[in-house]
């Protein structure tokens, strides 16, 4: 009797270190957010469900406004080291409005930064839009967004800056999501649609904003507007599991995603 229950308990002590291995061996992506206090979205576990652990921190942003981005910047720095210390083995800064608003170098600058600042590759969900749309040949951008007509200027000149011929951008004029009713799936679906249909000689419809759920809806809007549609969220973190070695495929989740 005492030889079978020594027999399981090293069979059981082999299991855990087995689990702990494995469960050590996972990279780990670590994310800056522009909330204080921001969940890891669940787009992130739906398209990447196994083989990666999630780190979020966020920094503050009040407002999807220039005052409030200024407000938000010199909080990235210490977030990145932060999640460095956690454990992270990249990092990406998920917010897009937070880091093109000053323009394309503003943008480089600031992932150069993170990345001396942790000794981790970095990147932003500004570049991973960027990236996105090199990757499926845009070259005239149709943009829906979440933000007001200042902001919807700052991205304009991101994107004619990283080498996009910007048709139009048609923003939904929020600041503060919380001042508002929820943004629906089928309002968000409509939005964008009408949008790119709006600016039909768009070859590609990019939705910008990290907080609009976007995910689901990236095959039915390819489906009517028969380009190809790149997102801020899913896109961000396709380009940041690529930090870590991996594709980045995510079946069902529009053309991109699906062939990565």
């Amino acid at each position: 009797m005492h030889s079978s229950r020594r027999e399981f308990l090293k069979v059981s002590a082999a299991g855990l270190a087995s689990v702990a291995a494995a469960s050590a061996a996972e990279p780990v992506l670590g994310m800056i957010f522009p909330p204080a206090d921001y969940p890891i979205p669940p787009e992130a576990k739906l398209m990447y469900p196994t083989g990666i652990r999630f780190l979020g921190k966020g920094v503050g942003l009040e407002r999807m406004t220039p005052e409030g981005y200024d407000k938000a910047v010199p909080k990235i720095l210490p977030a990145a080291e932060e999640l460095a210390k956690q454990g992270a083995n990249a990092i990406s800064i998920m917010g897009t409005s937070l880091t093109f608003y000053k323009g394309a170098q503003f943008n480089n600058d600031l992932i150069a930064a993170v990345a001396k600042a942790t000794g981790l590759p970095a990147t932003s969900m500004s570049r991973g839009i960027v990236e996105g749309l090199k990757a499926v040949g845009a070259k005239r951008v149709a943009v829906a967004t979440a933000y007001n007509e200042t902001v919807n200027g700052r991205l304009r000149v991101f994107l004619e800056e990283s080498g996009f011929q910007v048709l139009g951008v048609k923003g939904m004029g929020i600041e503060r999501f919380e001042d508002r009713p929820p943004v629906t799936q089928d309002e968000l679906f409509n939005f964008s649609a009408t949008t790119y249909e709006g600016m039909s000689k768009a070859d590609t419809l990019l939705i910008s904003c990290g907080a609009l759920n976007t995910l689901r809806l990236l095959d039915p809007l390819e489906k009517r507007c028969k380009v190809p549609v790149v997102s801020s969220a899913p896109h961000a973190l396709w380009a940041s599991v690529r930090l870590l070695g991996l594709s980045g495929q995510a079946k069902g989740y529009g053309r991109l995603l699906s062939r990565a």
